[in-house]
């Protein structure tokens, strides 16, 4: 018995990825939660009972879903088997024997129905907004990774189309649905943290490289792309481009949050030159420098929570 509840565990922390989770889909979260219990009029137990269903909801579906369909999809392709597999290379259930493909499969496919249930009983209850939320994590997660759209596997287009919606939708959540209209700052603190954890999913992709282009069909991701186009070293460029863009919202906060704009600009300066050093031929460099990444992503969304 106390084994099985060791497996359960086990599998349960693997699969989620919980430290993954809290640096971008948490965080993001708080960086537009904490602002409304230290600046507004609402109340603050219903401050946070919101907080507990967005947060219960990111971990389920994108702690949860997600990495059951990615795992799946990228078990079939075969990118997964090939990965260096440090932070890479999915969860590591299904090649840890902790969970069958065919189970994996079953789990993403019943918790999704679950999820299309629940959407429908908010819809019948007048709930638009959560209905909404649930469906487009719903349409991140299946869509990310699963036949026919794959968007994963396809460059610029799984991050645009998946990616960003995830952690936007995320991070204006609490505000969307406790307030009339959503601030300025709600979209400044949002979008910074959704660029930020594209980049540092791009980071994500360098040491399956390889892996990648042996998975049938190619997983094309955007780095890929850019190791096809212009070599092996060009694989940390999509992680610059994502940080340049999380700048370039930054620099929108030298008019209403000056100071703390310039600290944001700066912090993403260094973590830009962290990616532009990266040794991509060196699993365990890469896998540090992604380790810096997270904890500057969650320094940069606890920054964003003060002087809005």
């Amino acid at each position: 018995m106390q084994s099985t509840a060791r497996t359960v565990i086990e599998t349960s922390w693997t699969l989620l990825r919980v430290v993954a989770v809290i640096s971008s889909s948490i965080a993001t979260i708080l960086s537009s939660m904490l602002p409304l219990i230290f600046h507004s009029n609402i109340n603050h137990e219903r401050i946070f009972l919101t907080f507990i269903l967005v947060s219960f909801g990111a971990l389920i579906i994108h702690g949860a879903l997600t990495h059951l369909y990615n795992d799946y999809a990228d078990y079939l392709s075969g990118t997964d088997a090939r990965s260096p597999a440090i932070l890479s290379g999915g969860s590591r259930v299904i090649q840890r024997n902790l969970l069958s493909p065919y189970l994996v499969h079953q789990l993403a496919t019943h918790l999704t129905i679950s999820l299309f249930i629940v959407a429908l009983v908010f819809a019948m209850t007048g709930y638009m907004k959560l209905t909404l939320l649930i469906l487009i994590g719903i349409w991140a997660a299946y869509s990310y990774s699963m036949p026919p759209l794959r968007l994963s596997y396809r460059p610029f287009i799984g991050e645009g189309l998946s990616l960003f919606p995830a952690i936007f939708f995320l991070g204006v959540a609490i505000p969307w649905l406790l307030l009339d209209t959503i601030p300025l700052w709600v979209y400044q603190n949002t979008i910074i943290n959704a660029f930020i954890c594209m980049a540092w999913v791009m980071v994500h992709h360098i040491p399956d490289v390889q892996a990648d282009q042996q998975a049938n069909p190619i997983k094309r991701t955007s780095v890929v792309w850019f190791v096809e186009k212009f070599g092996r070293r060009a694989a940390v460029v999509p992680a610059i481009i994502y940080l340049i863009l999380a700048a370039v919202v930054a620099l929108t906060l030298f008019y209403n949050r000056f100071w703390h704009g310039l600290i944001v600009v700066l912090l993403l300066a260094f973590m830009a030159r962290l990616v532009m050093k990266i040794d991509v031929e060196n699993v365990q460099n890469v896998t540090q420098v992604e380790k810096l990444l997270l904890i500057s992503a969650s320094i940069i969304a606890i920054l964003l929570v003060i002087w809005i």
